[in-house]
């Protein structure tokens, strides 16, 4: 028997993404995605998801494949949006098949970045403890019990943490209410064909001569969202009727004529199966070869990896377009242009073709070659003007780059693919904000011995670069004098002049500032005899002029830092640029230009936050805070410590512990405290501390008093008082610019 429809209470319909926005408002913090046709159905599920996360902190929507769980939870939890003042967060799990990553993939979809060498699971804990959001994990099934632990943890110190998870069996933990959804109402179903069959062919109506076929399309496929959306696919090219006979003609098939035999595993596995057999040969084959991509994926990697004889590369597009009629591959537009992907359930059926045929290890190296291909090709344009498209690139490619580098570690032959693979990704890891997973890899990877020196020295540097930006000396050392005493011994030039420079680089940050200045000089020395010129180069510049002007010689540092300025235009760099700017910045204001320091501050400020590069991020901030009580704001200047103070932990060890780096915030502190007393000032260091990232940047690139004092407007406090709500104030533009048209020369 169906149950009755049972409609949602109003005030979740009014908290649909539809809805925000409506009165004006700032966009509620998270990451759901805007749905892409109309939800169909489903009411009592909703309401019953609705009631039992407000009975239960863990709920978990079970089922097989296909039958709509993800659509379900992502649709609930929408609905629900408006009750989690922290935000509601979708987790996809289905492309994390290394458990290592599992709290990276978290920390990702959170938008938590931390630099620190401590476990990402204690970084996830303290970034939830004191908030109140709704987490959803889907496609967890294949790593359910570090899933499971994972969740554990998460509840047990956050307590304004829920979690609705979507998969196809329970976390089994204790607390967990487990919501096992049944396929569609016959109601529902038809709703769901007929909408989908409009999507297909406009001219699509329900008639008194189709009703009947239609209904019975909808009964046989069971009521599962995934069968009637390949169903509704097939009208392209064929009447009801005639999906109806094809359909039954392949139950039969698969089945030995047993219908009674079918379960709703088999069901599904019988409507893609009957998909599948509609194609097409080559769209069969390119459905098997696109298996091996994980996540999203453009059409160069599918012509390089999945052509050949048999699918010529000129003939990819036209099969390609053959699969995304029949809704076997999506096309999402993205920063890094148009992607594809394939439903998990889809893909999973191509992977037993392809394995079937014998081919997948082909496959899969091709994929990793290309990959490979694909990162340095990115490494190298990432000096240019196309720097912000590179990031963009690498992160859309993260998934598929995670599984090149599992390939290449899967044959000790090809471990050094892996090593060459993390080192030259540093680009990713140092630049784009994702040290804490960049160590994880470099680490693993150099577990393995190789004889290929070049890619092990690579990744010994790039690992002591990433671990001396986390605070973490000890491993910065052992990797770097490793990396300098066989890169000397085995010739390596190259190698040698980035061990030297990521120790200058080192000494620079623990305040040896003498021996930091000496070898910089000795590593820029390197690079010129080797015509090196790139964005780590200019990195070392400007760590020199860092060394120079806390050595007291502001007038050379800034000559430095000039030179590396003309040079980011020259070549459309930004990255780089916005170290420069810093440290012109920190010369100016000693020279008593607060607002020239300002204007520098805030460029710098803005390239760094486009790249989500924290480092860089807080550099300016503390920076912003001196400024800005120079200015006569002490409040403000005391708000954005305690908003920089909020991000240090994030970054690794406030200030690197640096007396010379903590110069600004001493300064800061002594004239805040001064001008607003113990109580005042620690009103606005913990006003701050309530910005997360995007909001603290959005208010500081307000950049004015009176723009200040407007992101106050509608409060009772006093300057430095409760700020906007965090996530609440406007972003700053989403990519950097390229090119010439920096700030003025000083």
């Amino acid at each position: 028997m169906r149950r009755p429809q049972r409609p949602l209470p109003p005030a979740d319909d009014s908290a649909s993404p539809a809805a925000a926005g409506d009165d004006g408002a700032h966009p509620l913090p998270g990451n759901l995605p805007a749905e892409l046709n109309h939800f169909v159905g489903r009411e009592n599920e909703l309401a019953d998801v609705a009631r039992m996360l407000e009975e239960s902190r863990l709920v978990t929507v079970i089922g097989v494949g296909g039958v709509g769980k993800t659509r379900l939870a992502t649709r609930a939890a929408a609905l629900l949006e408006k009750r989690y003042c922290d935000g509601v967060w979708l987790v996809e799990l289905s492309a994390v098949h290394d458990a290592g990553l599992l709290e990276h993939a978290v920390a990702d979809a959170l938008n938590l970045t931390d630099h620190t060498p401590r476990p990402p699971r204690t970084a996830l804990l303290e970034h939830c403890a004191d908030r109140d959001l709704l987490l959803v994990l889907d496609g967890f099934e294949h790593l359910v019990d570090d899933c499971a632990a994972l969740v554990r943890d998460l509840l047990r110190r956050a307590p304004g943490l829920r979690v609705l998870a979507a998969g196809r069996l329970p976390l089994e933990l204790a607390g967990e209410a487990v919501y096992p959804l049944a396929t569609m109402t016959d109601e529902d179903a038809l709703r769901l064909f007929t909408e989908r069959a409009a999507g297909v062919r406009p001219d699509f109506r329900l008639t008194e001569h189709s009703l009947g076929p239609a209904q019975e399309l909808c009964r046989r496929l069971d009521g599962i969202p995934l069968a009637l959306e390949l169903a509704a696919g097939r009208l392209r090219a064929l009447s009801t009727e005639q999906v109806l006979q094809r359909l039954d003609d392949r139950f039969r098939l698969l089945t030995g004529g047993s219908r009674s035999a079918l379960d709703r595993h088999q069901t599904l596995r019988t409507a893609i199966g009957w998909s599948h057999e509609l194609c097409a040969p080559p769209q069969r084959l390119l459905w098997a070869r696109l298996s091996v991509f994980a996540g999203q994926f453009d059409l160069e990697a599918v012509e390089y990896v999945c052509s050949g004889p048999d699918l010529p590369a000129d003939s990819v597009l036209d099969v390609l377009s053959g699969l995304l009629a029949q809704s076997v591959v999506l096309r999402e537009d993205s920063p890094a242009g148009t992607r594809y992907r394939m439903l998990d359930t889809v893909r999973e059926y191509g992977a037993e073709w392809l394995a079937a045929t014998g081919d997948t290890d082909r496959l899969r190296r091709r994929h990793r070659d290309w990959f490979l291909g694909l990162a340095t090709w990115c490494e190298l344009d990432w000096f240019s003007p196309r720097q912000a498209q590179v990031a963009a690139r690498v992160e859309s490619e993260l998934p598929n780059l995670r599984r090149a580098m599992e390939c290449s570690l899967e044959s000790p032959r090809e471990a050094h693919l892996a090593q060459y693979l993390a080192g030259t990704l540093w680009f990713l890891w140092v630049g784009c904000g994702r040290l804490s997973e960049g160590r994880h890899w470099l680490d693993h990877v150099l577990e393995e011995e190789t004889p290929y020196d070049a890619s092990r020295l690579k990744a010994l540097w790039v690992l002591g670069y990433v671990a001396v930006l986390q605070g973490d000396p000890v491993g910065a050392i052992s990797a770097l004098t490793e990396c300098r005493e066989e890169a000397e011994e085995a010739g390596d030039a190259t190698a040698a002049a980035y061990a030297v420079h990521r120790t200058g680089c080192l000494a620079l940050v623990t305040d040896d500032l003498e021996r930091a200045r000496d070898l910089l000089d000795d590593a820029l020395g390197r690079y010129r005899e080797l015509g090196e010129l790139n964005s780590n180069v200019l990195m070392a510049q400007v760590e020199l002029a860092m060394s120079t002007g806390f050595l007291g010689d502001l007038e050379r540092a800034a000559v430095i830092c000039e030179e590396v300025r003309d040079i980011c235009e020259d070549h459309g760099e930004q990255w780089a640029l916005s170290y420069a700017l810093y440290v012109l910045a920190y010369a100016t204001l000693q020279r008593g230009r607060p607002e020239r320091a300002r204007e520098l501050l805030e460029k710098s400020l803005s390239i760094s936050h486009a790249f989500n590069d924290l480092l860089g991020t807080v550099l300016s901030l503390e920076l912003l805070a001196l400024v800005t009580v120079t200015e006569g704001d002490a409040a403000e200047a005391a708000l954005l410590q305690g908003a920089a103070d909020r991000i240090w932990p994030s970054v690794g060890l406030p200030l690197f512990g640096s007396a010379h780096y903590g110069v600004p915030r001493a300064r800061c502190e002594e004239l805040a405290l001064r001008e607003l007393g113990e109580r005042r000032y620690a009103s606005a260091l913990r006003a701050g501390g309530e910005l997360g990232p995007d909001a603290v940047v959005g208010r500081a690139l307000l950049g004015r008093p009176n723009g200040r004092e407007q992101a106050r407007a509608g409060t009772d406090e006093p300057a430095g008082g409760a700020p906007p709500p965090p996530g609440r104030t406007r972003k700053p533009a989403a990519s950097p610019a390229s090119g010439r048209g920096g700030p003025e020369r000083l």
